[in-house]
């Protein structure tokens, strides 16, 4: 990890701290508004413009932890933070839309970085990855209709649009320029030269958006200081929850030590920039939405910091067999 991945949590809070404090200046917040959908949109090109799309067929060699993590992600995860809402978020509704979008967008680039830390399998993680993108770009408009419709005004075409405009965009025009670089200066050079850029250009790019936002919308987080702090008790339950989910699995369909690390990654990390992007365009008069989405990058990386952590210990000790072949001892 380079320095701006290590330290993106503190690298957020600074993007809010000066956000905040700029948007108390006269015509800075109108400003502030119009630049965060250009500044995701440079994001999200980053972090498709990485996504080995080729990789679809073989996520399927391994249909044990490839399906098993597609039904986690999108069949349990969007009923998990439907209950996860109802318990927690009942009298915030805007919030409750935040924490679904959130938990229904898997990750499509961070697990990698935790997965190759604690010795998993990165190239089946890697394989996984385009699924998550393609299911998340066609899913995410059902499950909104589905389960937020009732808690939030759900304009149908405006949602359909923002999909469109925020991903598709962005993907297509990544997928021009990967295939074009690849074919101007070679797959070594894009993979050990170009590749390796695109991870601070995003975390550059998402922090000047949060910071715009936090600096457009301002006032109402200032009047609100409670509410994202609430939204954090879900999400960690979300990563506790799943995580339990993830051994247990892994214990029942006998995965390897490697296979469980790549398992539970795919499971956990969540894409919030994705759907953060989609809330700014989807919902222009709940700023709570998108402001809820901010939570993600600064809880996710810590979690999954400790959750490598959880992950090598178990290696060290070995309590998980290496071999898939060798069932773990149940005490």
């Amino acid at each position: 990890m380079n320095v701006l991945e290590k330290y993106q949590t503190a690298v957020v809070l600074a993007a809010i701290v000066v956000g905040l404090a700029l948007g108390q200046l006269e015509g800075v917040p109108a400003v502030a508004d119009a630049l965060i959908l250009p500044f995701l949109m440079v994001m999200l090109f980053g972090a498709f413009a990485g996504m080995p799309l080729s990789k679809l067929r073989s996520a399927f060699g391994n249909r044990r932890v490839a399906g098993s993590s597609l039904l986690v992600n999108f069949v349990w995860n969007p009923l998990l933070a439907v209950g996860l809402g109802a318990v927690f978020l009942s009298d915030h509704p805007a919030l409750w839309v935040g924490l679904l979008m959130l938990m229904v967008t898997p990750c499509t680039d961070w697990y990698l970085i935790f997965t190759d830390i604690a010795d998993g399998d990165v190239p089946l993680a890697t394989s996984i990855l385009p699924y998550n993108l393609v299911l998340q770009l066609v899913l995410l408009p059902v499950y909104l209709y589905v389960f937020a419709g009732e808690l939030v005004e759900l304009p149908l075409a405006l949602l359909l649009e923002s999909v469109a405009l925020v991903l598709l965009v962005p993907l297509v025009l990544a997928g021009v320029a990967r295939k074009g670089l690849i074919r101007w200066r070679g797959d070594r050079w894009f993979s050990r030269t170009f590749l390796p850029k695109l991870g601070p250009v995003q975390i550059v790019f998402l922090s000047l958006a949060i910071g715009a936002m936090f600096a457009s919308q301002g006032q109402e987080v200032l009047e609100n200081p409670g509410l994202l702090a609430l939204l954090a008790v879900p999400v960690i339950a979300f990563y506790a929850l799943n995580l339990a989910i993830g051994f247990g699995i892994g214990r029942v369909l006998s995965f390897s030590y490697s296979e469980m690390v790549c398992f539970n990654n795919t499971i956990l990390s969540r894409n919030s920039p994705t759907a953060l992007a989609i809330a700014v365009v989807a919902f222009p008069h709940e700023p709570l939405i998108p402001l809820a989405l901010v939570i993600g990058p600064l809880l996710e990386l810590p979690l999954l910091g400790v959750i490598a952590q959880i992950h090598t210990g178990i290696a060290d000790r070995g309590w998980w067999p290496i071999d898939s072949s060798i069932r773990p001892e149940r005490s």
